[in-house]
């Protein structure tokens, strides 16, 4: 077997998808206080240190709560096209090669910031990462604590974008607030928008309970499960995902910043693996969380002893679940196995 420290570095190299990422959730302190100083907008914070040690949170809703502070520094295309590049350069570093990136429209148009800010801005990052070898999508998720009507404003809004730009605008999710924001409330969205052609993923299975993963499976039609931890209190969940193949977005650093679980070695990650399940590994808010991909693949594998055999399957199941071609996705396959097998 490979010691724990080679298996890490071997991981931290190896091509990989991220499938799990909220854009806005990547913005490091420094820029944030960057970007309010040039836009002038007051923050609660004086310095960068203390916006840092802000990030002691107790729940989800915390967390949020600084989240969307730091979303008002974004003003400008070029404030969005910065965000955007510095994660394309991380996640380059980390191995990623196809990324699908989350973005929450509500926590900016409801600041007077529009479609025709921010997604030109980011698409402009994402053409970039194409020199680098790195394929991108977005998925425009909903806020869940806000109301349907808001959800469904927001799709109408979007639709001229999806169809100006569908090779980078191909899906819908939903994020913020899980507690008493089930997934039925956005049933009518989402069938718009699987009418529309899109592609749906939902966070469900995080703080809030199993019947939100039912929910988000049976009533929005999602393709993959954002977070899902909580699958394990439902043994005949457990079996339809294991029969269905149906990914889930696990994000273990968050799991442990947001006390879904105690320590890192609470974590029922391998429970989910050794169930059958189709696990895959993000980073979710990186800037927040503690650490982008490769840090959270590193914080489970010591915390939890991963094989070689579980880490080539977490970063297959990465490959396998992204939203591209067959073509795309074989080629992508063919990169981690060149990789992972080179020393064989």
């Amino acid at each position: 077997m490979q010691n724990m420290p080679s298996l890490i570095e071997k991981v931290s190299r190896a091509p990989k998808a991220e499938l799990h990422v909220h854009i806005e959730g990547t913005l490091e302190p420094e820029l944030i206080f960057k970007l309010a100083q040039r836009n002038n907008v007051a923050l609660a914070w004086s310095k960068v240190e203390d916006l840092r040690q802000a990030y002691q949170f107790t729940s989800l809703q915390s967390f949020l709560d600084i989240y969307y502070a730091g979303t008002s520094v974004l003003q400008t295309e070029e404030d969005f096209y910065e965000m955007t590049a510095a994660y394309i350069d991380n996640a380059h570093q980390n191995g990623v090669i196809h990324a699908e990136i989350f973005f929450d429209p509500q926590s900016h148009t409801s600041r007077g910031i529009g479609f025709d800010v921010f997604i030109p801005g980011m698409i402009r990052a994402l053409e970039s990462a194409r020199e680098k070898g790195m394929t991108t999508q977005l998925i425009m998720c909903f806020l869940r604590h806000l109301p349907e009507s808001d959800a469904l404003k927001t799709f109408e809004d979007s639709r001229e974008w999806f169809s100006r730009h569908p090779e980078w605008l191909t899906g819908v999710g939903l994020d913020s607030s899980e507690n008493g924001n089930p997934p039925e409330k956005f049933a009518r969205v989402f069938a718009m928008a699987k009418e529309a052609g899109l592609r749906r993923v939902a966070h469900a299975g995080e703080e809030g309970p199993v019947e939100y993963i039912w929910q988000a499976l049976q009533l929005l039609e999602s393709e993959r499960i954002d977070h899902g931890v909580r699958s394990l209190d439902d043994p005949e969940l457990i079996a339809h995902l294991s029969d269905t193949q149906m990914p889930l977005t696990v994000c273990p650093l968050s799991n442990v910043k947001l006390r879904v679980f105690d320590t890192m070695a609470d974590h029922n990650l391998r429970e989910l693996l050794q169930a059958g399940v189709n696990v895959t590994i993000n980073s979710d808010d990186p800037a927040y969380f503690g650490g982008h991909v490769n840090e959270n693949y590193q914080s489970i594998i010591s915390a939890l002893q991963l094989t070689e055999n579980e880490c080539y399957t977490l970063l297959k199941n990465s490959l396998i679940s992204a939203f591209v071609n067959a073509q795309a996705r074989d080629k992508m396959l063919m990169q981690l196995n060149a990789f992972w097998h080179a020393d064989a």
